[in-house]
């Protein structure tokens, strides 16, 4: 899958310390992914999100490699830096909405992938869109939010116009285009795992709403 597979993320290794560097150089051709479901009133401000936090942690892993050479020691320098503004602040705070753009995209991906579909219409996403944004993001946003992103469903493309776009307008089987899915979550889903993981260890994560 065009989107999807040209840029590979590394492994997981065994103890779970993911590299700073290739995680964002990986995740930073994730955002078109918004573009593929229309609806830019609402996609376009969470690609805009992705991107900006991307960058912010850029920022912070250029101002010292070696200090910042894996994630974990992102929140850990951080947390001694910031004091009592952490977690809410810097590359941590970026990071913190980052895996949860991330977490959309792959629920989502993962719904698809598992065939669950509204039996009456089953070219539609609007049942997997509902599942992702319910799992990732629905908690942290406003009333006002909520009701945009539930609105927006209705106006999502197609599942079989989704996996075109996701091949850059290449015409693909759809078991194809599922393999090539599953090949994706197989890699990634480790990697944000472990990236809530660390969150939760640290007791970074914050629950306030957008």
């Amino acid at each position: 899958m065009a989107l999807l597979l040209e840029h590979e993320f590394k492994p997981l290794p065994a103890d779970k310390q993911i590299e700073t560097l290739p995680f964002l150089e990986a995740v930073a051709h994730l955002p078109p992914f918004f573009d593929c479901l229309g609806t830019p009133i609402v996609y376009s401000p969470v690609k805009a999100d992705l991107t900006g936090n991307i960058k912010k942690i850029r920022a912070v892993y250029d101002s010292n490699p070696a200090k910042f050479k894996t994630l974990q020691n992102i929140l850990e320098v951080e947390k001694e830096l910031h004091g009592s503004a952490w977690p809410k602040t810097g590359a941590t705070l970026a990071l913190m909405w980052l895996k949860r753009g991330l977490k959309f995209i792959l629920v989502l991906l993962q719904s698809i992938s598992d065939g669950e579909r509204d039996e009456e219409h089953p070219n539609l996403i609007r049942v997997n869109a509902l599942k992702a944004y319910e799992i990732a993001l629905k908690k942290y946003h406003g009333w006002m939010l909520q009701k945009l992103f539930t609105g927006s469903v209705y106006a999502l493309p197609y599942k079989s116009d989704l996996l075109k776009a996701l091949e850059k307008g290449k015409e693909v089987k759809e078991e194809e285009s599922i393999e090539k899915i599953h090949q994706f979550l197989t890699r990634v889903t480790p990697i944000l795992d472990a990236i809530y993981e660390m969150y939760t260890k640290m007791n970074a994560e914050l629950s306030y709403r957008a």
